[in-house]
């Protein structure tokens, strides 16, 4: 990594705001000092593809201090977060490949360069490294196995094990509970009205926002929007999510009607060209459009640049003329807004999405025979974060009495 030693302001300033984030990870605190002694991960390399942010930043300590040998590369190249890199580089002798900004050839390097560290282990946020290393097997010989952190790569995952193109098992760190309730509902929600609001500075209350996908991701959007006097509308495909929306309270319309009375429009599918061209020439003058999905593939951007003059209002918000001189925004060239435009999730959610990598690592790490295929967190696992949490909050929660137990154990149960 190039970031230079003596670029000491920059990693000063990485190190005060990951110790920030720190304060608010005390699931990952329990984690650091259970382990401090006990070096589960001596030995062993571990790669990860994540955004490089003061979250990660934590999670990437912790595995160093349980001793593992670690290497991180960015998982988007607008989510980078320079001075929290060089902190990294300078404070931690963590390689870090990445610098906000890096174009598609320096992004895949930076794969490449983790890659070539031969890992026992993979911590992977998209699927772009376990992709990758699908494409170059011969970095593959001492891999355990992996994990993924997010619904996109998850999706990725599956598809490749439903082929049985899948190399070695990965765990689907995002399928804890404890991650897509948490991180993915109330992370996301918030996370992407900030970006929202620190990109344009509008008013949200009064607006009519449309968030495509109505899954965890669009749950959470859509519930910060409208506890912010949005009137909101959800477009979807799933009959099931479809009718949910519609029970919580929001207007469920099709994407080309709602595109005709949307003031903000947010993706959240992880699909390609759900706001097409045809629904951005549909939209009325200073439509604000912006994407919360993994990849910049949901907004239909190349059409939109072919028949629209282009114009940078400011850092992350970009003017588009269409012809006849409306006029429509773009936040954080259509990549994830909540981290191009802001600072991603809030540390005290991801604090439980990292435990869980964590201790999915470890038990990869202990059960090195698994076979290639996509694996749930263990149940176990997610059970011990969600106690963890709770007590890192102060709360206690019942327990069943023997006679409890026994009761809701028997089949006699209602007699």
């Amino acid at each position: 990594m190039d970031y230079s030693i003596k670029d000491i302001k920059l990693a000063e300033n990485g190190k005060n705001r990951v110790e920030w984030a720190f304060r608010h990870m005390q699931v990952l605190g329990l984690l650091r000092d259970r382990y401090k002694n006990n070096k589960p991960f001596k030995g062993i390399r571990i790669g990860c593809c994540l955004h490089i942010t003061t979250e990660t930043a934590n999670l990437v300590i912790n595995l160093k201090q349980a001793g593992a040998d670690v290497h991180l590369c960015a998982s988007n190249p607008l989510s980078t977060q320079d001075d929290v890199a060089a902190y990294l580089v300078k404070y931690e002798k963590i390689g870090v490949f990445g610098r906000y900004g890096d174009d598609r050839k320096s992004y895949y390097q930076n794969i490449k360069n983790v890659m070539e560290m031969k890992p026992h282990l993979v911590v992977d946020d998209g699927c772009d490294l376990i992709s990758s290393l699908h494409k170059n097997l011969e970095y593959t010989e001492s891999l355990i196995g992996a994990t993924e952190e997010t619904t996109t790569g998850v999706v990725r995952l599956k598809s490749l094990a439903k082929k049985g193109m899948l190399k070695f098992p990965v765990i689907a760190v995002n399928d804890a509970d404890t991650k897509h309730l948490f991180d993915n509902r109330y992370g996301t929600g918030q996370s992407t009205v900030d970006g929202i609001l620190r990109a344009t500075n509008i008013m949200i209350s009064g607006k009519v926002a449309v968030v495509c996908g109505y899954g965890w991701c669009g749950k959470g959007i859509a519930k910060q929007l409208a506890g912010m006097g949005a009137r909101v509308i959800i477009t979807e495909i799933e009959p099931v999510k479809a009718l949910e929306a519609v029970m919580d309270g929001y207007y469920v319309l099709p994407i080309s009607e709602a595109a005709k009375i949307g003031d903000i429009f947010i993706t959240s599918t992880g699909d390609i060209k759900v706001i097409d061209i045809k629904n951005i020439k549909k939209m009325k003058d200073g439509a604000i459009v912006a994407n919360a999905g993994h990849f910049n593939v949901e907004i239909d951007i190349a059409s939109l640049e072919k028949i629209a003059g282009k114009r940078k209002i400011k850092e992350c918000l970009d003017e588009y003329t269409l012809p006849g001189g409306k006029k429509v925004y773009l936040l954080g060239e259509g990549r994830l807004v909540n981290l191009a435009c802001a600072e991603g999730h809030p540390s005290c959610v991801m604090d439980m999405s990292f435990a869980n990598q964590f201790l999915s690592l470890e038990y990869l790490k202990n059960n090195p025979s698994l076979k290639p295929d996509v694996y749930k967190v263990p149940s176990y696992i997610d059970r011990k974060v969600a106690e963890m949490k709770l007590k890192t909050m102060g709360i206690k929660i019942d327990k069943l009495t023997y006679e409890q137990t026994k009761y809701m154990s028997s089949w006699e149960a209602g007699t």
